[in-house]
């Protein structure tokens, strides 16, 4: 295999070969100095747009005070206004905040919060979910082999619920028969004494961008409280405004007992949090956890700055809006071609699917070559979208004018 860049691994896949230079909002400037709209986020991460100025000044000014303050060494003075702001954004009794550097880094400490806090060693989780790539959470992943191709033996103790399909023309059949291998699950595999938590997407991501149907998710928080289960939100992609509100979980009257934040929560800049509830973190004793970059000073900055932005009157009914000016031309789009086969989306958290996988990725292609728009997909037949939350009417439209030239190039 050849290398692009002669000392960079070959483990990342790419998207694009676009060498950057700069970023602005919903654009990305090369060194060749060309413009890209961008329609990938960094994959969900850059809500409120690349570089945005007063994440940027937040950066800035932290970075003059303090750039690590290690937290278990002492504690700067940028970690418990973070805690206090997600502790208000949060459902409710969610309180309390364990802070690292990344999504699999959460998830990570949910599962071990999970099993201290329960006494149990079993997890179960949902096809088609994506939870990282550490091996814990690789063995949590179910929505393409190849995260776990090559890689074994994963840890033991993972058990696959079914997740219902929201493109099934039946969908309340599809449900009962999810909830019903649940059900299932507890009888023959997992007994609930021995299942510390349930991990779910409340949209699935890398496996689709399928949002659960509500019954699901309320059906799944009851039984939870039955056999007490800890019920695990797995928020990464979808938290921070992404779907219209500050959390996906907002959108189903549920309420977790474990959050797990990442992605859009500094605009970029690399932090995650695992949010609980105070009596669950009680059960974590001292020293049993922990990570030398955790809270890092800059990344609460930069959080804090990007949560006030996101937190704005009128922001996330804007995220909503663009969102369904979005799927609204989409729609049009599918009514005229008929190898559309689905668009679904909540806020800006949005896909479109096609009749196969190599249709989607012609697509994929055609919107950079031809549009300067980067896209991406999610599953094998699935084009998503996830702008900066700050996208313009005027970008969606562009967005969705280089989507059409290339539906008509490729029918």
């Amino acid at each position: 295999m050849g290398r692009s860049t002669p000392n960079l691994s070959n483990v990342w896949f790419k998207v694009t070969d676009l060498d950057v230079a700069t970023g602005l909002g919903s654009w990305i400037t090369t060194i060749s100095g060309e413009r890209y709209l961008d329609f990938t986020g960094g994959i969900a991460v850059t809500a409120t747009g690349h570089c945005h100025p007063r994440v940027v000044a937040a950066i800035a000014r932290q970075a003059e005070r303090f750039i690590h303050a290690q937290a278990n060494v002492y504690t700067h003075d940028l970690l418990q206004p973070l805690a206090q702001r997600l502790a208000e954004l949060s459902p409710p009794g969610i309180d309390t905040f364990f802070f690292a550097n990344s999504g699999a880094e959460i998830i990570e400490a949910a599962v071990k919060l999970a099993k201290q806090a329960t006494g149990r060693p079993n997890i179960i989780v949902f096809q088609g979910g994506f939870h990282g790539r550490t091996h814990q959470a690789m063995a949590m992943t179910i929505s393409k082999t190849v995260y776990r191709a090559g890689h074994a033996p994963l840890p033991s103790g993972i058990f696959i619920a079914p997740f219902p399909d929201g493109r099934a023309a039946d969908l309340e059949s599809e449900i009962d028969q999810a909830l019903a291998g649940f059900d299932q699950l507890l009888a023959t595999a997992t007994a609930p004494g021995e299942t510390a938590a349930l991990v779910i997407e409340p949209v699935i991501g890398e496996g689709g961008y399928i949002p659960a149907p509500t019954r699901f998710l309320q059906e799944l928080s009851l039984r939870s409280k039955q056999h007490d289960l800890l019920f695990i939100c797995d928020e990464i992609q979808t938290g921070f405004g992404r779907t219209g509100k500050m959390f996906a979980i907002d959108h189903y009257a549920v309420e977790p007992d474990v959050i797990c934040m990442a992605k859009g929560i500094a605009s970029g800049f690399p932090i995650s949090a695992l949010g609980t509830k105070g009596e669950l973190d009680d059960q974590w004793p001292t020293g049993s956890h922990g990570g030398t970059y955790g809270g890092n000073a800059i990344g609460c900055a930069a959080a804090l700055a990007t949560i006030d932005i996101l937190s704005e009157n009128g922001f996330l009914e804007t995220v909503q809006a663009r969102g369904d000016q979005l799927l609204a031309g989409l729609n049009d789009l599918m009514a005229k071609y008929p190898f559309v086969a689905h668009t679904r989306g909540l806020g800006l958290m949005v896909a479109i699917d096609f009749d196969t996988g190599q249709r989607t990725d012609d697509v994929v292609e055609h919107c950079l070559e031809h549009s300067n728009l980067i896209t991406m997909t999610a599953g094998a037949t699935t084009l998503r979208f996830m702008p900066p939350l700050t996208v313009t009417p005027e970008e969606i439209d562009l967005a969705l004018t280089a989507l059409a030239n290339a539906l008509a190039a490729v029918a």
